[in-house]
């Protein structure tokens, strides 16, 4: 008997990436798609149910063959009916995702989070091995995150469980963030905020500060720009890293000392700073988790990249299915 496949689906507001897998997390075929967000993005569900049947044709197969479909989209969802409140980069609000999908390609559709299923592909696939207690941090443009214990991703009471990016890390006088509050963790640990806190740096340094004649030549600074800079021994950079550091440091250790995960899986294109990243915000994590916390908690760096999600997705479809 030829082994049946799951869909992965990782909408985004770019692209929509989709694949099919195995029940092993193997993925057979992998592809996107645009995502169409006019007329409020009431034309997505329809698009994935076409490229799913095109994909299968493609690939010389029946709709049989197929299972069930998991997918990740941004916003706020109601877990248990798949209901998008509102995603403002798509376009919905008060949208019946699970059930238009449903219809439309005649499978079983599990929705989630779309951080909390980077989190559960990087679980079950990728740098967290299969951990059962696992905290997954992404630091991009924003800052997102998925909580998993006793191998369940946590939701909460309203579905915000994992809303990392908006622990309060500056109480008095903290940058405004997208949420409409103020001193959020994305504000300081995102790419963003790296890049925001590296310009306000440069305002009051010397000429010899490598990020300072950066700053002098371009007019601005990324987050790429300060980990090169850390790189190649730049003090100043290392201070601006160190307060990112820090900050994240310290949320990381509040979280792990309530929940106790063995895995800590940075994700994100920060992550791609390695090592000059994760120096530092380990020596800061171990200054604030309690030392038997820390000690059973290692950090990772994500390795499933732009999979995480379409992973994560077949992952959800299948524990809806068995």
């Amino acid at each position: 008997m030829t082994e049946k496949w799951y869909v992965g689906v990782d909408l985004g507001g770019t692209t929509i990436k989709m694949a099919f897998l195995t029940s092993y997390g193997e993925i057979v075929t992998k592809w996107e798609i645009p995502t169409n967000t006019e007329d409020g993005g009431i034309h997505i569900t329809m698009d994935i149910a076409k490229a799913i049947d095109y994909k299968l044709k493609e690939l010389n197969q029946e709709k049989q063959h197929l299972l069930a479909i998991g997918m990740g989209a941004p916003g706020f969802i109601e877990m248990e009916t798949g209901f998008i409140y509102q995603a403002v980069n798509i376009g919905w609000k008060d949208f019946p995702l699970k059930d238009r999908l449903e219809v439309e390609t005649g499978l079983p559709v599990t929705v989630d989070n779309d951080a909390n299923i980077a989190a559960l592909g990087e679980m079950w696939r990728g740098a967290g091995d299969g951990a059962k207690n696992l905290l997954c941090v992404t630091l991009g443009t924003g800052v997102g995150g998925g909580i998993i214990a006793n191998g369940q991703i946590l939701h909460g009471a309203s579905g915000m469980a994992g809303e990392i990016g908006h622990i309060t890390s500056i109480t008095t006088g903290g940058s405004p963030c997208n949420c409409g509050k103020t001193g959020c963790l994305e504000t300081i640990a995102s790419a963003t905020g790296i890049a925001r806190l590296a310009t306000e740096a440069v305002a009051s340094a010397d000429g010899n500060s490598m990020l300072k004649q950066l700053f002098d030549q371009k007019g601005d600074l990324t987050a790429k720009d300060v980990f090169d800079a850390v790189n190649n021994g730049d003090e100043l950079a290392a201070e601006v890293l160190d307060e990112t550091a820090f900050h994240l440091g310290l949320a990381i250790a509040n979280l792990s000392n309530a929940f106790n995960p063995e895995k800590i899986v940075i994700g994100g294109g920060v992550s791609r700073a390695g090592d000059a990243l994760l120096k530092p915000l380990k020596k800061h994590f171990e200054r604030f988790a309690l030392g038997r916390v820390a000690e059973s908690a290692e950090f990772k760096i994500a390795t499933l990249g732009n999979d995480a999600g379409v992973i994560g997705g077949a992952w959800l479809a299948k524990q809806k299915v068995n």
